[in-house]
């Protein structure tokens, strides 16, 4: 029988093995992330705390994925991601230990989470610009959208062990099977065998340069200045749905935590279901057409989130806009991967990843200043409509197709490194 668009970057072994160690870290990653709030919530009974911790772990992926990048394309790659990961493994394990030998409080556990998302932010560009290198162009929005799936499947997953384990054994167990988790990537990457990787033309300078560099290629090509643009778009008038779920749930829905976990898992559900099936889509219609019907469906579907009459409703309104929402992120990573020379792609996606970080925090506490003012069901129908109205204005300049990638040196004059 054929394989279907959506798995057929399965059949390339290289892309299988990363793909399913990636799946097992994630899900203890998700496991670590409900652990750790719950652990600094129930020991110190303030929710700020757990807000803390939370942004202990996102905020360095927008201050740190450009410089994650800008290595990632000057070292080989696979040294650099075994680097990473046991760091990430490394700092786990210490996380486990401390809460198995007694009560850290909660300044220590919010910095050990902090030097875990500053290691995990050095490592994602890497992650994400070693893709092309597993499987050909064809199957690369396939891949994109397969490892969207594998992250929305732990964050469905991940809470759920999380709850048992804690149950069961207690903080630390969680934290350690968190570590243990990375041992997949681990061997994932020992395995792994890569054709060796020229040095990009800008090797010789110094890291500010060439971040600058990369910056200069996300200005200059057309594809990936307008997946960069409306990613932070996204970011701003979007995204802060996400981190305002239990708002929703508790303040205008009335629901508590279970219509929390509700809304959470539908998102999660629609968010896979999305990308298993935006291959396809895409086939069919065109990339810069299937991005259009992303964005278009996310902005109705997300005002009729935001006006849902009961938890039922949204939650079938979040599952659309789960599965458009990961659908223009896949859309624009792909534009970008294949837009980006070799040498530079590591650089680009940071810069990706630095727009969505930093803007996405940004937009959740307007949005959130907002909706203690006006309410939360006008804000979230109002961000859906700001999209809506700039998308619609700037036409093509958000939706370009990506062309065939350029040479390094096509897109921005390289600095000669300087003399000794």
């Amino acid at each position: 029988m054929p394989t279907p668009a959506a798995l057929r970057p399965l059949r390339s072994r290289a892309f299988a093995l990363v793909w399913g160690s990636a799946m097992v870290s994630n899900i203890g990653s998700w496991m670590q992330t409900v652990a750790v709030g719950l652990l600094v919530t129930t020991r110190t009974g303030q929710a700020g705390w757990a807000g803390l911790v939370a942004a202990a772990g996102f905020v360095p992926i927008g201050l740190l994925s450009p410089v994650g990048g800008a290595l990632a394309d000057r070292v080989p790659i696979r040294r650099w991601l075994l680097a990473t990961t046991l760091g990430e493994t490394a700092l786990a394990a210490v996380l486990a230990a401390v809460v198995a030998a007694g009560r850290p409080g909660p300044g220590l556990v919010t910095l050990l989470v902090l030097g875990g998302g500053c290691v995990q932010a050095l490592g994602i560009p890497g992650f994400q610009a070693l893709v092309p290198q597993l499987v050909g162009a064809d199957d690369l929005r396939a891949a994109i959208s397969l490892n969207s799936a594998q992250f929305n499947l732990g964050r469905v997953v991940g809470p759920l062990l999380a709850g048992v384990t804690v149950v069961a054994g207690g903080y630390a167990w969680a934290f350690a099977v968190n570590a243990a988790s990375f041992a997949a990537v681990l061997v994932a990457l020992l395995v792994l065998r890569l054709p060796p990787a020229p040095l990009p033309a800008d090797a010789g300078v110094g890291l500010v340069e060439r971040l600058a560099v990369g910056a200069r290629a996300v200005r200059d090509i057309a594809p990936a200045r307008a997946a960069v643009s409306l990613v932070s778009l996204l970011a701003l008038t979007a995204s802060p749905f996400i981190a305002l779920v239990p708002a929703m749930a508790t303040k205008v829905l009335h629901d508590g935590a279970a219509g929390t976990s509700a809304l959470v898992t539908a998102q999660g559900v629609g968010a896979v279901t999305g990308a298993l099936a935006l291959p396809a889509i895409a086939a069919r219609l065109g990339a810069r057409r299937a991005l259009a019907l992303d964005v278009a469906v996310l902005c109705v579907a997300l005002a009729g989130y935001g006006l849902a009459p009961s938890l039922a409703a949204a939650c079938v309104a979040l599952a659309v806009v789960g599965a458009a929402y990961i659908g223009v992120l896949a859309g624009c990573s792909t534009a970008i991967q294949l837009s980006a020379p070799d040498g530079l792609r590591g650089r680009m996606l940071g810069i990706n990843l630095m727009a969505l970080g930093l803007l996405y925090p940004l937009g959740a506490v307007v949005q959130g200043r907002l909706a203690d003012i006006v309410g939360l069901r006008l804000v979230t129908a109002g961000g859906a409509a700001v999209l809506a109205v700039v998308v619609a204005v700037t036409g093509r300049r958000l939706l370009a197709d990506p062309p065939a990638a350029p040479a390094l040196a096509e897109v921005v004059a390289v600095p000669e490194p300087p003399e000794a």
